[in-house]
């Protein structure tokens, strides 16, 4: 009865296809071009064609297994499958599903899509086109930011084992993920912390044998995933499989940012070099931004992930205002910026520093905060001591080695945890100052990776700030 349901659905699409041969995507994106809403991009219209076949294929999507026993206990994956290639963990992981529920006798599950390219050149505008057309019955859907999908992920796990510490809980967290959306769509996927990275490759073999299609965007290439971090080789099989279930879409041939063509109210971001007169005015224009009364004496507390909170001081019913040192140098993380960005429809920040290699904690804090903004469509003012072009300062982090291997500079200075490599951070204007353990920054060559993401990052952030300087930007 299913598979007829199924085949009904996917016949019908065919013939609809037929009598229009422009994909749903395509045809969408063609409206938006003739309606001046965005300009033809041969690289977008590229990927169009790619997602229109993906959206086609999804008739014909299998369901999620249904299980077929009543236990609570997770069960479990041999340990030593989690290290089998690609191919031998999909088959041990579904193997395990095999046992614990009903497999529907259908095909596999189509290919999902891992997109990825330069900060701006439209990934996101067209896996969200995608997205707002998948209106296939039997298909539940999701689009979620990668940072805040983690934090899911590891709140679920948190929750799971204060009821069952010697459970597994990755299987059954993947049947509850599975169950409510089969379709995940994720912006911005990027790995930059071990213990992520050490979930994604179990999680993603899971979902895949519960036939789950994932579209991904992210700045980076999948060979470049987790570049430098800690025990990288252990997540070398993640990058296989996304290679074996994903087809790979590179936009790296678009290096046109179309967020900087965003016209900015002059609204959003205010900047001050010490001149008196220049710093009152801007105050008087925050003051005025903020608007309304601001409610009592008395702070209040968000409630974030993991039982922690965050503290609001100065707020009304729409705006919190801060100052930088709030948020960036305290130890706060993507979660409390997502619970900001939920409560506020609008944050203000003062005193925002340039941000070079001194303060890389502090910057990649800010730059979580305006990813948390930016999806959240929190509208940001800020209040900086120079322009926005010269917010960020672009580095590069390298390793110089002199292990023989003729690729990098020779250079036996450092003290890290190698003996014969130093880290070392190189500024936009050439400069380069040693970045390891006893070094000038103060960290470990285990952040090596860390780094090397907060110089895409910053880009990103920069592209982000301009689009949300625009005067429809935000949320009512």
């Amino acid at each position: 009865m299913m598979k007829t349901v199924m085949n009904n659905i996917a016949v019908q699409h065919r013939v609809e296809r037929q009598s229009n041969p422009t994909g749903i995507v395509t045809a969408a994106y063609e409206r938006k071009v003739h309606a001046g809403e965005v300009r033809q991009d041969n690289a977008q219209f590229a990927l169009a064609a790619k997602l229109d076949a993906l959206h086609e294929s999804l008739t014909a999507l299998p369901p999620v297994p249904v299980r077929t026993d009543k236990s609570t206990d997770s069960g479990s994956i041999s340990r030593s499958s989690l290290l089998l290639r690609p191919k031998q963990a999909l088959a041990s992981a579904q193997s395990f599903f095999q046992k614990k529920f009903y497999l529907w006798s259908f095909g596999p599950p189509p290919r999902g899509m891992y997109i990825h390219g330069s900060v701006g050149v439209g990934k996101s505008f067209l896996m969200d086109l995608f997205y707002a057309l998948v209106n296939v019955p039997q298909i539940t859907k999701r689009r979620v930011h990668f940072h805040e999908f983690m934090l899911e992920v590891h709140h679920r796990i948190f929750v799971y084992k204060q009821k069952h510490p010697r459970d597994d809980a990755l299987p059954i967290i993947a049947q509850q993920l599975a169950q409510e959306a089969q379709l995940l769509c994720f912006d911005e996927f990027q790995v930059t912390d071990v213990a992520d990275a050490m979930i994604l490759k179990r999680l993603f073999s899971l979902l895949s044998s519960l036939n789950v299609v994932v579209v991904a965007t992210s700045n980076r290439s999948p060979d470049t995933l987790y570049e430098g971090g800690i025990n990288r080789s252990l997540f070398l099989p993640f990058i296989d499989m996304l290679k074996d279930t994903l087809d790979i879409v590179s936009m790296e041939g678009s290096q046109t940012d179309y967020r900087r063509e965003t016209k900015a109210s002059g609204q959003s971001y205010f900047w001050s070099n010490n001149d008196g007169d220049t710093k009152n005015s801007i105050q008087a224009q925050l003051e005025d931004i903020f608007g309304g009364t601001e409610s009592g004496a008395q702070a209040e507390v968000i409630s974030v992930h993991f039982g922690r909170t965050v503290q609001v001081s100065r707020l009304n019913d729409r705006c919190a205002w801060f100052n930088f040192s709030e948020l960036c140098y305290q130890p706060l993380g993507a979660a409390d910026y997502i619970s900001l960005c939920h409560r506020f429809p609008m944050l203000i920040v003062d005193h925002v520093p340039q941000l070079n290699v001194n303060h890389l904690n502090e910057a990649r804090r800010f730059v979580t905060l305006i990813d948390a903004c930016y999806e959240a469509r929190t509208r940001l003012v800020l209040a900086a001591q120079v322009p926005l072009n010269e917010l960020f300062v672009y580095f590069e982090a390298h390793v110089e080695s002199d292990d023989g291997d003729g690729e990098l500079i020779v250079n036996d200075k450092g003290g890290n945890s190698s003996s014969f490599a130093t880290t070392m951070i190189r500024t936009k204007d050439g400069k380069y100052y040693e970045w390891s353990a006893t070094g000038r920054v103060g960290v470990s060559l285990a952040q090596f990776s860390s780094a090397n993401d907060l110089a895409f990052s910053f880009r990103r952030a920069a592209s982000r700030l301009v689009e949300m300087g625009g005067k429809e930007w935000g949320r009512q």
